[in-house]
């Protein structure tokens, strides 16, 4: 007992367990070779830029949000961190704006007796956005991102670089300096794929059944396969007449599905043994349930991280430099 009872919704959304707390795609980092942030600083600097709501006059606003059903900022187990950066974003269409604006100048150009003129049509539309801005719904967006503070990994819970790197930036602003850099290693990673596709895929990975190419012309002609058996003829003729491997759908242990494309960013994330390792019997407590289940996906996407940095050579000098 002793404990702060949670909310129900919280409860439920986040022990919905696979749906909720396991990462779908990657968007990597390193941490610089110094990074000695503790747990307790991390947290204390978080929590000097909490997501805050909009203002009657913001249209967006960003800030750290709690991760876990803790309510904390940080959720940390050993060596590994999980965080969230929380977006707020007010839904107000340009079209609502510019229809409630041209309703009003109708209304105007009557009561005056001619045409509403273009200076008065922008100051109407000012008008208008300021009035809806304050009235308007706000949508609540949350990135998440896991620090690997042993291995030296910082990765986005994201597909898009944009998103990425927005939180990226947050998180600089928020500890002062971070000296992060892009995933890059020495081989090439479209290279390597298509070697993988000629050869078979080394060591723990094994070649899955998604498969995108890209010709090196202007027009970037494109052929994808999905669910697809990757040993055909066709896909060697594509190979060899100049298209490269942009994508590629990859096992690791029989435990990890992901795609890993070119600019090294994985994505469609499926752990496969994960569901069945899970307790089946008795109640457990949301937060131990939260605690086993960050560090099981911590350790595996740790391991899958080495081992595939391993097999395209490394970090590459240029990322070094």
């Amino acid at each position: 007992m002793g404990q702060r009872a949670q909310p129900a919704g919280i409860l439920a959304r986040f022990c919905a367990g696979l749906a909720i707390m396991w990462f779908k795609n990657l968007t990597v980092y390193r941490l610089p070779a110094d990074w000695s942030w503790s747990a307790a600083d991390l947290e204390a600097a978080l929590g000097r830029m909490p997501l805050q709501p909009c203002s009657a006059l913001q249209m967006r606003s960003r800030g750290w949000s709690a991760p876990s059903p803790s309510g904390r900022l940080l959720h940390t187990v050993g060596e590994q961190h999980l965080l969230a950066l929380g977006i707020d974003q007010k839904i107000l269409p340009a079209s609502v704006i510019r229809q409630e604006a041209e309703r009003r100048a109708a209304e105007q150009a009557e009561s005056q007796g001619f045409p509403v003129g273009r200076r008065q049509m922008r100051a109407l539309k000012l008008q208008v956005a300021d009035e809806l801005r304050a009235r308007a719904l706000t949508r609540r967006g949350l990135t998440r991102a896991w620090i690997d503070a042993a291995s030296g990994w910082l990765a986005v819970d994201s597909a898009s670089a944009t998103r990425a790197e927005e939180l990226v930036e947050v998180l600089r602003d928020t500890l002062g300096s971070l000296a992060v850099q892009m995933l890059d290693t020495e081989r090439s990673v479209s290279a390597t794929l298509a070697t993988w596709l000629q050869r078979g895929a080394p060591g723990a990975f094994a070649l899955e059944q998604d498969l995108e190419l890209q010709s090196a012309d202007a027009q970037k002609a494109t052929v994808r396969y999905r669910h697809h058996p990757l040993d055909g003829q066709d896909i060697r003729a594509h190979l060899a007449g100049g298209k490269r491997a942009t994508q590629l759908g990859l096992s690791w242990n029989g435990r990890i599905a992901f795609v890993l494309t070119e600019r090294l960013q994985i994505k469609r994330v499926q752990f496969l043994e994960m569901a069945r390792e899970r307790e089946d019997g008795g109640q457990i407590d949301p937060l131990e349930q939260f605690d086993l289940d960050f560090t099981v996906m911590a350790g595996e996407l740790g391991r899958l991280l080495l081992d595939l940095h391993r097999e395209l050579g490394g970090q590459s000098e240029r990322a070094a430099a």
